[in-house]
């Protein structure tokens, strides 16, 4: 007959506090998310309905899932880096994320936001910030990958979605003159 060891109470303080991180990290995302959605409703059937889009411009509805795939996809990477032993390069991974979230919860008042409020000018430092954003989500991905390959991976289709976005956002920005 096997016998089960009982589990050691620093196993179960440790899966608890990896829990609670992962429910952070998830948190922290959707909070990221939540803001945009909030800035960016007024907009959808305000100024950004009568834009002109380009013709790859996917319909409204596909945004929301996207985004929610997306975000949880980053949560469970930065919760795979942090959950690595600690070192220079989870420091400097979760650092560059951060940062990249930061970059992104201001892309979207910059969008739709500054583009209700000063129009095309609003538009184009949109895309200014989400080239810059394009940049710090590759980061993110290399840093990651020092880390943790899978967690790198998982960060890829967001940076895809990220330079797709920066593709309507130009378009945008050149139809709206």
């Amino acid at each position: 007959m096997v016998t089960m060891q009982p589990r050691s109470r620093a196993a179960e303080r440790s899966a608890v506090r990896s829990t609670v991180a992962l429910v952070g990290f998830f948190g922290i995302a959707f909070l990221v998310a939540a803001f945009g959605s909030a800035v960016s409703a007024p907009a959808i059937d305000g100024w950004y309905a009568d834009t002109p889009k380009p013709m790859w411009n996917p319909p409204n509805a596909l945004f929301g899932p996207v985004w929610t795939i997306l975000y949880s996809a980053m949560s469970v990477a930065a919760w795979l880096v942090w959950r690595s032993p600690a070192s220079e390069a989870r420091r400097r991974a979760l650092s560059i994320y951060v940062a990249q979230l930061m970059i992104n919860a201001v892309w979207t008042p910059a969008f739709f936001g500054l583009g209700s409020v000063v129009g095309v000018a609003g538009i184009w430092v949109a895309l200014v910030i989400i080239v810059v954003l394009d940049f710090m989500v590759l980061a993110a991905i290399i840093r990651f990958a020092e880390v943790s390959k899978p967690a790198a991976a998982l960060l890829i289709p967001y940076w895809f979605w990220v330079l797709f976005a920066t593709t309507l956002n130009a378009a945008i920005a050149v139809l709206a003159v």
